[in-house]
């Protein structure tokens, strides 16, 4: 399986994508409509403003999507946005890390609370499979949002002891930072350029990052929906960057100006750890990490295991900064070039 393989079994299946007016929801259901026959797509999130907006586009009665107003944090509507929905892909999520660390209490709410409410949600009404969004900060965490979706993956994970008979799985995927999403770097770059500044913020200047842009996720997420077994966390293969790389080639004559790692904030980042790796399987293109639970369920994974994996040698990390695979600066501006300014 490639990141760009294509998806046919999700003909004719209810779905909904929580957090779907975000910058991976919106290209998700819109990738859903236009390049597969699904029952109905159920965008659910509680931005009244981007809903409507994503409605002159993608108006009920040119598509089957229905939009439902809503919060994670809110139980009996979740309970209820579920109801008839074969799959959900859960990308609602507080990203932010300084908000996060400002706000704590709210990232909590959000994305722990939050994803124990669509657990039971979804176990209550029957849904079959559960895919969750989850982060490189979920990786031995140093902030509060990181903290917060290591404990959804766990979350998500053990859900799996819950189902019983009702046989919902639950299935995670991590991934780096995506290019171009909402308060991401390289529009927030672009948008100090139109301001006429030639001088650009970096936190660090040997500070890098996994970088996978919005259709890779969205390939990504959809390629592994048919894989699970419920338990695993998926993790692509993806390139790494560094942040002084992506000032030199945004224009002639630019300079940096470091300002210091902010709070909450790592100089590299791990998508798998260490203490991961007796777990983790290298599929070829992406990785699997096992769940460490009796229940786990071998045989379906085996047989792709058998053709496509191998597991990786304890200790292994995967990290930023020691990746065997880099963008190349005619990468990383054949990507930067495709992004708006915020």
């Amino acid at each position: 399986m490639t990141l760009n393989e294509p998806m046919e079994n999700l003909n004719n299946s209810s779905i909904l994508v929580t957090g779907a007016t975000g910058s991976f929801g919106q290209q998700c259901v819109r990738r859903l409509l236009t390049e597969h026959k699904p029952k109905r797509v159920v965008v659910f999130s509680r931005d009244e403003l981007k809903q409507f907006e994503m409605q002159q586009r993608m108006p009920e009665k040119d598509y089957p999507i229905r939009y439902f107003i809503g919060d994670v944090r809110d139980a009996d509507r979740l309970r209820r946005a579920c109801s008839g929905i074969d799959i959900v892909i859960h990308a609602a999520a507080m990203k932010h890390v300084t908000a996060s660390e400002y706000n704590p209490t709210e990232c909590i709410a959000t994305n722990v609370d939050g994803s124990k409410n669509l657990i039971e949600a979804a176990i209550d009404c029957g849904v079959q499979r559960v895919l969750a969004l989850s982060t490189d900060k979920a990786v031995n965490p140093v902030n509060l949002y990181g903290a917060t979706k290591l404990c959804a993956e766990k979350l998500f994970v053990a859900a799996n002891n819950l189902s019983g008979r009702r046989k919902t799985r639950f299935s995670v995927v991590r991934y780096g930072n995506v290019a171009g999403s909402r308060g991401s770097v390289i529009p927030l770059f672009k948008r100090f350029l139109l301001e006429g500044r030639t001088c650009l913020p970096i936190t660090h200047p040997d500070m890098t990052r996994f970088l996978i842009t919005l259709d890779q996720g969205v390939d990504f997420v959809l390629g592994n929906l048919p894989f699970m077994a419920g338990g695993e966390v998926f993790i692509p293969k993806l390139p790494s960057f560094r942040i002084t790389d992506l000032v030199d080639l945004l224009g002639e004559g630019l300079s940096a100006d470091v300002i210091g790692i902010r709070a909450g904030e790592k100089l590299h980042e791990l998508m798998i750890a260490s203490e991961e790796s007796r777990n983790a399987v290298d599929m070829g293109d992406h990785y699997v990490i096992e769940p460490m639970f009796t229940w786990w369920n071998t045989t379906a994974f085996a047989e792709r295991m058998a053709k496509h994996g191998k597991r990786v040698p304890e200790g292994f990390s995967y990290a930023s900064n020691t990746n065997d695979n880099w963008l190349s600066s005619t990468a990383l501006r054949a990507i930067a070039e495709t992004i708006s300014a915020a």
